[in-house]
């Protein structure tokens, strides 16, 4: 081998002092460049993974999935967790007016960001359980609620004062519509007999990261009442 062929970095700065000796054996990974809406979650998620309760937000076919049976006779629309507006975006796709949403979203970061996009929507910035207390309509009903809450992290007192809240601000027939990552309803079977509601899995998106599923959870129709004999 001849010695004096190889390159020594010493000599190799000499002759170009604004290189730098390379290092051998190692790859350069180049930056990765997230979207900003990503970049906004994984923040979101490092703050609060309880809250977040995903990796990224949730994609477009879900979107519209989930708001597929919602027209514009379905406002006002309440959305629970509505993050950085993915389905916000698909309701006004709908044909909802932004001026009959009300967005309410517990992270204050995602609470402004939802104010700049849909300046004409109702933004709160507040935990979805004080829905019971909060009426956003001035006693109008709403039509539909649209929630991107992560059920399955929370207790399930929490859910029952979600829930308790959302069907108290929902006119008769309306409808919550919730997905989920698991392969069942979010909404415990007890919950439901006690609240008088039912669900039905309307879809399944396997595209979305990850894959999720939607339900619709309704008002239970109460049994005709027998006659009775006289």
């Amino acid at each position: 081998m001849d010695l004096a062929r190889l390159n020594h970095p010493a000599k190799e700065r000499a002759r170009n002092p604004g290189t730098r000796p390379r290092a051998h054996g190692v790859f350069r990974v180049p930056a990765l460049k997230l979207p900003a809406d990503i970049l906004t979650f994984l923040r979101a998620g490092l703050r609060d993974p309880r809250r977040v309760g995903a990796v990224a937000p949730s994609g477009r076919a879900l979107a519209r999935l989930i708001t597929s049976e919602i027209a514009v006779s379905s406002g006002p629309v309440i959305e629970l967790g509505a993050g950085t507006g993915v389905f916000t975006r698909a309701l006004l796709d709908r044909g909802v007016p932004e001026r009959e949403l009300v967005l309410i979203e517990a992270d204050p970061h995602f609470a402004r960001l939802l104010q700049s996009r849909f300046p004409a929507a109702q933004v709160l910035a507040m935990g979805a359980g004080q829905l019971c207390r909060v009426d956003p309509f001035d006693g109008d009903a709403a039509g539909s609620v649209v929630s991107g809450l992560p059920l399955l992290s929370m207790p399930r007192r929490e859910i029952m004062r979600i829930l308790r809240g959302s069907f108290r601000r929902l006119r008769s027939g309306g409808a919550f519509y919730q997905f989920t990552y698991g392969p069942l309803c979010p909404v415990p079977g007890a919950i439901l007999k006690r609240l008088g509601l039912r669900a039905q899995r309307i879809g399944w998106v396997a595209s979305n990261l990850p894959p999720a599923a939607v339900y619709r959870i309704e008002r239970a129709r109460r049994p005709p009442a027998r006659a009775h004999r006289v």
